[in-house]
């Protein structure tokens, strides 16, 4: 592995050129990323938010990073492999405003790759804990998982995540546990930037992120 990205995500010079797509809000409590929305839950999908690391990855990478769910109910998301659906970089001006409503992202005007995990927000995702592969444009479930992340109440972080996509093919970790494998038959989505997403009124806490070229 070559790593081509390093960020610890401890402080706010961690994050320059970072940007946020909704109302949420940063600090730093324990030398690691908070990250929540500004709003609450009953103002729905207005709520929720999308943090975008700057940098522009290859197609073939392992990203890496640690997370500590610190409230919920709530849902994580990465998104990976984004751009605009004519290959434009994702923040492009000529691409349609995005505010955090999860249709601008499935439905908009980009392509991605996104899995969701700590899936807490509805009474069946509590029941039954699953990470889920999804493809967009569209809303595409084209893979799903156990999901050994525990509830608030029994965290204790950091847990290691690592995604692994290479020649199409993706992996998905928690704690070197694999939740799922998945094989894009195509077109295989070629790079882009990645992002984090929240559901309120999940808080999260993540920490040193890393990108390696496979």
């Amino acid at each position: 592995m070559d790593e081509i990205y390093r960020n610890p995500l401890a402080g706010p010079g961690d994050l320059a050129g970072f940007r946020m797509e909704g109302e949420g809000a940063l600090s730093f409590p324990l030398g690691r990323m908070r990250l929540e929305s500004r709003r609450p839950p009953a103002d729905g999908q207005a709520a929720n938010l999308v943090l975008w690391c700057p940098e522009e990855f290859p197609a073939d990478v392992r990203i890496e990073w640690d997370f500590w769910p610190v409230r919920e109910p709530g849902l994580a998301i990465m998104f990976f492999h984004a751009r605009g659906r004519g290959g434009e970089d994702l923040f492009d001006p000529a691409l349609a405003a995005r505010t955090g409503p999860y249709e601008q992202y499935h439905h908009g005007d980009i392509d991605a790759y996104q899995v969701s995990y700590f899936r807490r927000m509805w009474p069946a995702e509590r029941a039954l804990h699953t990470c889920n592969l999804r493809k967009s444009h569209g809303f595409h479930l084209v893979a799903q998982g156990a999901d050994p992340l525990p509830g608030v109440l029994d965290a204790d972080g950091p847990y290691a995540v690592r995604l692994d996509v290479a020649g199409g093919e993706i992996t998905f970790s928690i704690n070197d546990v694999t939740s799922f494998w998945w094989h894009d038959d195509g077109p295989v989505l070629p790079g882009g930037k990645i992002g984090f997403r929240q559901m309120a009124p999940l808080i999260g806490e993540y920490a040193n992120l890393r990108v390696s070229r496979h």
